[in-house]
């Protein structure tokens, strides 16, 4: 494939290094802020050398960036976060076009393992109230969105298979919780790729689930083996299409 990588950041970075690796090319590196990108604006000319787009760029940005895809015939992959609340603008955008278009707010396959544990392990803890469940997340300094989406993605699995928990809190709590009421908490700093933990706590003991990310290349390299998968595919697409294929035949 030919890629062009819209957000040239530090997933951008990590996205022409795990395409390099794959052996893909990159045709574009498209960023409004970054001096060493090769363009600010995605253009015909640009889109018509590339295959696909993978996009870790701005929430502010998704918009704009699929209006340019449909227009150009542009498949594409966004691995940015903070906007899935406009979804079905987005599908306004994009269905009737000629393009495919995918999107998530985590990409890692790890991640994607971690998250059906916790779904597992909600759904177990029914039969048993003397465990209440919670969680939190670390994330670097730079992070924008808080919680992430990555967070609300475990919360949903959480609320969705546990009978006890039916409402998400993420804010911070100044009094007792209620029992239906699931805290996830966001912590903010330092360098952290991204730590989540589930705990699943009683008077006798505790079990903690927890995803640690090493660096950004898990997800990079579940964004580009997802731009592999949409390859030829029309119309918009979750990452958990592409994940439950991929888990049902890996390669």
């Amino acid at each position: 494939m030919r890629v062009a990588i819209i957000g040239y950041g530090s997933m951008g970075r990590e996205v022409e290094k795990v395409l390099k690796e794959r052996g893909h090319s990159v045709s574009a590196r498209v960023d409004p802020a970054q001096a060493d990108a090769d363009s600010r604006s995605l253009t015909e000319k640009l889109a018509g050398a590339s295959d696909m787009a993978i996009e870790f760029s701005h929430a502010d940005s998704v918009m704009d960036n699929a209006r340019a895809y449909a227009r150009l015939g542009l498949s594409a992959v966004s691995g940015t976060t903070g906007w899935h609340s406009r979804i079905e603008e987005l599908k306004g955008i994009v269905l009737g076009s000629k393009i495919g278009y995918l999107y998530g707010s985590n990409f890692s396959i790890g991640a994607h393992l971690f998250f059906a544990l916790v779904a597992a392990a909600a759904d177990l803890a029914n039969p048993c109230p003397e465990y209440d469940i919670m969680g939190w997340e670390i994330h670097h300094k730079r992070k924008k969105d808080s919680p992430s989406g990555t967070a609300l993605t475990l919360a949903r699995l959480i609320t969705g298979r546990n009978e006890r928990k039916k409402k998400v809190v993420t804010e911070r709590l100044d009094r007792a919780p209620a029992a239906d009421e699931l805290h996830f908490a966001s912590v903010r700093g330092g360098e952290v790729p991204g730590t989540h933990t589930v705990m699943l706590d009683s008077a006798f003991d505790t079990i903690e689930l927890t995803h640690r990310a090493r660096s950004r290349g898990g997800f990079a390299l579940g964004a580009v083996r997802a731009a592999e998968w949409l390859v030829g595919k029309k119309g918009v697409f979750e990452v958990n299409e592409f994940i439950q294929e991929l888990l049902r035949r890996p390669q």
